[in-house]
């Protein structure tokens, strides 16, 4: 059994364990495959770095992003199960890697300006309130450049942010591909704004989703 193989077997098992801990917190019983990393990632290269990672669990979108060009002192990686963010740091020395709930993006100062070209996220979105859903959002491109892009992937049918709060942010979302090699089946959408930077609202002046 390769190295590969044996990481890819332990990658397995956390991910299950960490799923039977906390299924709504993780959502998925097996990491994201290299055929959704490879959609989640074609469109990032190394000029957009600084990238942000929000969920990174295992690493499998880290590693796409580190074939796609992006330098690994341009990676910030924000995860908040310790297990994960243990094994992030030991697998990407290189990176910035935070310890954090992503819906408290907006409290800190994780970047000196908005000069994030992606935020990729890796977060169940479909199981959190949609006021939580909005903090990462508000949070996320108050650090991305005007032209930057958030990309997230889904289970479903449909985009996960309800098109209420894409309106509220000012924010388009497209679909930008998906894939049947992945367990379970996914799409990936790209999501940025409609309106000039600096237009985006913050949450504190939004009235509560329903």
């Amino acid at each position: 059994m390769t190295n590969a193989t044996t990481n890819e077997c332990a990658d397995l098992f956390r991910f299950f364990w960490s799923w039977t801990s906390d299924p709504l917190r993780v959502a998925a019983i097996a990491p994201s495959g290299e055929s959704l990393a490879r959609v989640m990632t074609r469109e990032i290269g190394p000029s957009d770095g600084p990238v942000l990672e929000l969920g990174a669990g295992t690493g499998a979108f880290t590693r796409a992003l580190l074939a796609q060009g992006v330098r690994e002192t341009d990676l910030t990686l924000v995860e908040y199960g310790s297990n994960f963010m243990r094994m992030l740091q030991l697998r990407f020395p290189q990176a910035r890697v935070l310890w954090m709930d992503a819906s408290q993006l907006g409290q800190y100062k994780l970047f000196p300006e908005a000069n994030v070209g992606a935020v990729v996220s890796g977060l169940p979105l479909l199981s959190m309130s949609p006021r939580k859903v909005m903090s990462i959002l508000n949070g996320a491109f108050g650090y991305l450049k005007p032209t930057g892009a958030f990309y997230q992937f889904t289970y479903g049918p449909r985009c996960p942010v309800p098109r209420p709060i894409l309106d509220r942010l000012g924010l388009k979302a497209t679909r930008v591909g998906g894939t049947v090699r992945n367990l379970p089946p996914a799409a990936v959408y790209r999501i940025t704004r409609r309106q000039p930077f600096g237009a985006v609202r913050r949450t504190s002046d939004l009235a509560p989703a329903d």
